[in-house]
């Protein structure tokens, strides 16, 4: 592979694969240096890359392991108070940005729902190409996805409930 082949074939895909990163590890700078690690690494591998069908998959994979690699090496117990404060400060936020309620809802999913929801109603896959990508059946990509918008579907109903009830005080 030429490097104006690599640049046309994989290196496009950089933009896609740091949203995607960042949907994992939910820093602009760690998202940027999966991207960057794993670009050396297709670099390194360039010729190998040729018989993969559709390298869009393949890259997207690469970048869900490389991030949850990373997510492993962080301390679990920092992690866990983290998200229980990050929590708290949902929930005590006054409601005039549900965008950013909703992005906080999706981050509370368990992984493969954050992933499914992200890939179809974020990035726009379709159902097979996410089955795909993440190696899952399509009807287990349907019901993730569908569980996935029901949670955040309750817990907007719910967020939306407690405001009605402070806007009646």
């Amino acid at each position: 592979m030429t490097q104006e082949t690599f640049r046309s074939t994989v290196f496009i895909l950089k933009n896609e694969m740091y949203r995607f990163a960042k949907r994992f590890v939910m820093s602009s700078d760690e998202a940027e240096d999966v991207v960057q690690d794993l670009m050396i690494k297709f670099w390194q591998k360039k010729d190998e890359l040729e018989q993969f069908g559709n390298l869009k998959s393949y890259a997207l994979k690469a970048v869900r392991n490389e991030c949850l690699n990373r997510l492993k090496h962080h301390d679990v117990k920092t992690g866990f108070a983290d998200m229980q404060l990050h929590r708290s400060e949902l929930y005590s936020m006054e409601v005039n940005n549900l965008k950013e309620h909703i992005i906080g809802f999706i981050n509370q999913l368990p992984e493969k729902q954050k992933t499914v929801i992200h890939l179809k109603d974020v990035e726009e896959y379709e159902v097979s190409e996410i089955a795909e990508m993440l190696e899952m059946e399509e009807n287990a990509v349907r019901v993730n996805l569908m569980r996935a918008r029901q949670k955040v579907k309750e817990q907007i109903s719910q967020l939306m409930s407690y405001e009605q009830r402070q806007i009646s005080r």
